[in-house]
């Protein structure tokens, strides 16, 4: 992927290399390797894909990563805190929303965005995730677990990017979307929350039991 990516377009090698680190981290907690939650082992890869991506396209220093990874912290420990980080108990609206949130708002603030579009960032990125099924294929953080990661960190750059062009100002608060997602999680049936009985686990099952008869 990493190889690839450097052999794109230039306004596509920066996504590439978004994909690629957090494929990275995805599949080394899928091989039981050491990663760092963020906010979960789960969501663990699109924290790091976007910090990665980022340090290299804007030549981060120390002192902004550590700032952009104390926003992205911070808003990880709101969610965690006033609702939940478990996909067993809110689906992976809680896990990968919860990382695309981190992650936007970090992003937000390494391209230079105020208070109110990088709280806008947080928000946006929960608020597109409410809903979001934990449904792992096997009981294995595998499928969709790996390929969703990298694609919601690109997502949380795209938030950022979209949460910059605007004057911050906005309807839902980030409060108010991490209150529905847990919310919203309680009301979710329990095939979709990280017991591989429904969704794509049950629906792959099917095809491994029809490919066997």
């Amino acid at each position: 992927m990493y190889d690839k990516a450097l052999s794109k377009r230039a306004s596509l090698v920066f996504t590439n290399k978004i994909f690629a680190y957090a494929l990275a981290v995805s599949e080394e907690n899928a091989s039981m390797g050491q990663v760092v939650t963020a906010p979960t082992c789960g969501a663990s890869g699109v924290v790091p894909g976007v910090l990665r991506a980022m340090k290299e396209e804007y030549e981060l220093v120390e002192k902004h990563i550590l700032r952009g990874l104390a926003i992205a912290g911070l808003v990880g420990n709101l969610v965690k805190h006033n609702a939940t980080i478990s996909g067993a108990e809110a689906g992976c609206q809680a896990e990968v929303g919860t990382a695309c949130s981190m992650a936007a708002a970090m992003a937000t603030y390494f391209m230079g965005g105020s208070l109110d579009q990088i709280e806008y960032a947080a928000e946006s990125a929960m608020e597109h995730h409410l809903g979001m099924t934990c449904d792992p294929v096997g009981g294995y953080v595998i499928i969709p677990c790996i390929e969703r990661n990298a694609i919601c960190a690109v997502r949380a750059v795209n938030t950022a990017v979209y949460c910059m062009s605007t004057d911050g100002k906005h309807t839902i608060s980030f409060d108010e979307a991490r209150k529905t997602m847990k919310e919203t999680g309680k009301d979710m049936c329990s095939a979709y929350k990280e017991t591989s009985d429904g969704g794509l686990a049950k629906y792959y099952d099917k095809i491994l039991v029809g490919s066997e008869e």
